[in-house]
């Protein structure tokens, strides 16, 4: 594992993928990486100044014994057992949260989140004796490494301590048991082995590690682990959020780095995807109130007829996708254009034309709309009736009716916005049924009772809509060119089989982090995970991991702590 990397060819191509969008990042390119597409036909030498440019990989210069004693250590068989027994023994403590859960203190189910902390105790003594930890909200963890210099601003590594649950009805289905952390040789079986006890599990083993080889940080390091991400971090991201505003202040940090994208192999090259920026959030319910009765006595329309009528109504508008020039996806665009030996011709010719032709811009929306899946989700705000409810007996009628949309809200629009274009789809249908309609708090038609047949409620569902998130900034972010050219030092030295030095970084748009904004503008959601070695996904039957990428989030750690302990890239 201790391969150094002295030069690089790096390879620019973009990964097409649900929930990656990508944007424009940094730095110039290397001669090697511009002899290299230059000698490709299908690539536009004149876009290399500008598109998908690319730092270079950064590597520890102080601490380089340092981690090539850790490299060695890590390739043995004794230390990467351990650490496949540590990643199971946490699977195995099944610290679930559910939806209903209610405060810290106030709920018996949080009970096992204190079992999971005394087996990280036992399982990382030195993190539990050298650094300083706070309990926050009772279950949350913060561990303040301190660093010798106080006027650098700490490094912040977050991840969660919480699983979603298991469905019963699914147990059968398991290759082995949702919570057995078993390794079978290859895999580590388990909920949470994909997400996110690797991020836990794997910052503390890289600590651990740089305790026992005598390591003190100079630029403080502080962890911070919630319970409740799952359900929206209603319990402890907010909690862990305040607690860190009143002991460090906002925008204290020099770098915050939580789970998110990955990494992947595409045409013979290492596609990274740290993400930027997240999309807004806005759940939508509504609601019809209508005269019940007898069935044998029906109205033209039911409650739930009419709800139906609206789902329809709601389901022929979608949301049109547009691609901006200004936009991340635009960016990634381009940046596929000129590296991706796998994209289409046409694509590829009409993102070069568009890029001052508004016709071909447009063009690339249609034929992007035909042959790209994820096109909608990627360009634009995305809308699901995911809840119906309504009725109790086959012959009465019901008097409610509701149902809950969720919005993914693309980072052009608002949820002011969105809500204005729910009442402009929804309120003229609804008052064709006469009905009455309070949407969002304004009235529409007649509210008295008798006035109308029905009313229509739409409202926020859970009071919990959120705007787009502030975009990270990439091009000349000093942070940007520490995260990506660690990430390009620790995948282009790693020695699994099949790992190839052509390393290119392409940030996305990932989720989480909403509670965090405010103690830093480097937020980074990326979890060094590679997507072949999740079994069958998260939140699914069959979560594991593949225990050789389990690996490579120690390794990634342990490079990012160093790089940035000494690294002048970070304020």
């Amino acid at each position: 594992m201790a391969r150094r990397v002295a030069t690089f060819n790096v390879v620019c191509v973009a990964l097409a993928v649900v929930c990656l969008f990508i944007l424009a990042p940094t730095c110039g390119l290397t001669g090697l990486f511009r002899e290299h597409i230059l000698a490709s036909e299908s690539f536009n030498p004149d876009a290399l100044s500008t598109v998908c440019p690319q730092t270079s990989p950064i590597s520890p210069f102080g601490h380089s014994a340092l981690l090539a004693a850790l490299e060695e250590e890590y390739a043995t068989t004794d230390f990467q057992l351990e650490a496949y027994e540590s990643l199971g023994g946490a699977i195995r403590i099944p610290t679930v949260a559910y939806d209903d859960l209610k405060p810290p203190g106030q709920d018996s189910r949080w009970e096992i989140f204190s079992e999971l902390h005394a087996y990280l105790k036992t399982r990382f003594p030195l993190v539990h004796t050298r650094l300083l930890k706070e309990e926050v909200n009772v279950y949350a963890l913060v561990y303040h490494w301190q660093g010798t210099d106080d006027s650098l601003k700490p490094m912040l590594l977050t991840a969660h301590q919480d699983v979603v649950p298991v469905e019963p009805l699914t147990l059968d289905s398991w290759v082995h048991p949702p919570f057995s952390g078993l390794y079978d040789g290859e895999w580590i079986w388990g909920r949470g082995s994909c997400d996110d006890k690797p991020g836990l599990i794997g910052s503390l083993t890289a600590i651990e590690k740089l305790l026992e080889k005598g390591f003190q940080p100079t630029r403080t390091v502080v962890l911070a682990y919630g319970i409740d991400e799952e359900r929206g971090g209603i319990s402890g991201a907010t909690a862990i959020r305040d607690y860190l505003l009143v002991t460090y202040g906002e925008n204290a940090f020099s770098i915050l780095v939580d789970e998110g994208g990955g990494y992947s192999e595409e045409n013979g090259v290492m596609i990274a995807s740290p993400s930027v920026a997240e999309k807004g959030k806005f759940d939508v319910h509504m609601e019809i109130t209508t005269p019940g009765g007898h069935s044998s006595i029906p109205p033209p329309h039911t409650s739930i007829g009419i709800l139906a009528a609206l789902i329809k109504q709601i389901e022929v508008n979608p949301h049109t996708p547009q691609i901006r020039r200004n936009a991340t996806y635009y960016q990634s665009l381009q940046c596929r254009a000129a590296y991706d030996p796998g994209l289409p011709k046409k694509i590829r010719q009409l993102v070069r034309k568009s890029t001052k032709d508004d016709k071909a811009l447009r063009a690339l929306e249609a034929e992007l709309a035909h042959t790209d899946r994820s096109f909608g989700a990627m360009a634009g705000t995305t809308q699901a009736v995911d809840i119906i409810h309504g009725g109790v007996k086959t012959n009465a009628l019901p008097e409610n009716a509701f149902l809950i949309m969720n919005h993914r809200i693309d980072l052009s629009s608002s949820v002011a916005d969105l809500k204005a274009r729910v009442a402009n789809v929804v309120v003229p249908l609804a008052q064709s049924f006469n009905l009455s309609v309070d949407a969002f708090g304004v009235q529409y038609g007649d509210v008295e009772r008798g006035a109308a047949f029905g009313h229509l409620a739409i409202s926020d569902a859970f009071g919990t809509a959120l705007e787009p998130a502030p975009v990270t900034p990439t091009v000349g972010s000093r942070p940007y060119e520490l995260l990506s050219g660690t990430i390009m030092g620790a995948l282009g030295s790693s020695n699994r089989t099949g790992y190839t030095d052509k390393v290119f970084i392409a940030p996305g748009m990932s989720t989480d982090t909403k509670h965090y904004w405010k103690l830093t503008r480097h937020i980074f959601r990326y979890g060094h995970m590679n997507h072949a070695d999740l079994y069958n996904g998260a939140h699914t039957i069959n979560e594991a991991s593949r225990a050789e990428g389990f690996l490579e989030v120690i390794r990634f750690f342990t490079w990012l702590i160093l790089n940035g302990d000494e690294s002048s890239l970070l304020e």
